[in-house]
């Protein structure tokens, strides 16, 4: 029987937590078609803001795999991980166009300073590549499968939202985050007990801070 990587067991320990952020109330209210308007534009606002600081983040999970990685091809990754991104911002501009949002006008609410700050310690030299890829795969994952559920069969999604839990929710960035999830799994396959654990405590935190900004995009 093959032996289940570190990634899949905290997944496993850690399920409930999980399965709050990837089966929020905000994601099923947009898979049984009740979602309020404003609480998506909410949303919205917030995400693009989010992703503009998540920008430097990826920049320097980059950084850490040229310098760390064993395998070339975590930086050709995490490479096509940031070329998508400005892509992502373009589209939020488009959408919130498209919803009469003046993003120029949107100030970040708590949990999105929180999650941001978050990051910006995870940029700390002091952190190493294993707990930063952990980090990067948490936060793409978490979004793959709360999206993907959003467009299987009978879902109820509003046709208007249909093309943005397509953005996330795709099999090709299902693959992607499959790819991020391989190489969080060859990393800590090498790592010190210690570097495991910061991993661990890591990947909850991310998952935390995703039901967060579930809650405040809902307006809990």
């Amino acid at each position: 029987m093959q032996e289940i990587g570190k990634t899949e067991a905290w997944l496993r320990k850690h399920r409930l937590v999980y399965n709050s952020a990837t089966k929020h109330p905000f994601i099923l209210s947009i898979r049984d078609g009740t979602v309020q308007s404003h609480s998506f534009k909410t949303w919205l606002a917030q995400d693009y803001l989010f992703v503009r600081e998540f920008v430097p983040f990826v920049a320097s999970v980059l950084i850490k795999a040229c310098k760390e990685s064993d395998d070339s091809d975590d930086v050709e990754v995490i490479l096509g991980g940031i070329a998508s991104l400005n892509d992502e911002l373009s589209w939020f501009k488009k959408e919130a166009n498209k919803w009469d949002i003046r993003l120029s006008e949107v100030v970040p609410q708590k949990a999105n300073k929180d999650y941001c700050r978050l990051l910006g310690g995870l940029m700390s030299s002091d952190v190493g590549y294993s707990v930063a890829l952990t980090a990067f795969w948490a936060i793409e994952v978490v979004y793959q499968e709360s999206f993907a559920s959003c467009v299987e069969e009978g879902s109820k999604t509003p046709k208007e939202l249909k093309e943005t839990c397509e953005r996330w929710g795709n099999e090709g960035f299902g693959q992607y985050c499959q790819t991020l999830q391989k190489m969080v799994d060859r990393r800590l396959l090498k790592a010190s007990d210690e570097e495991v654990k910061k991993a661990e405590v890591v990947f909850l935190s991310i998952v935390e801070h995703e039901v967060e900004f579930w809650n405040m995009s809902s307006g809990n």
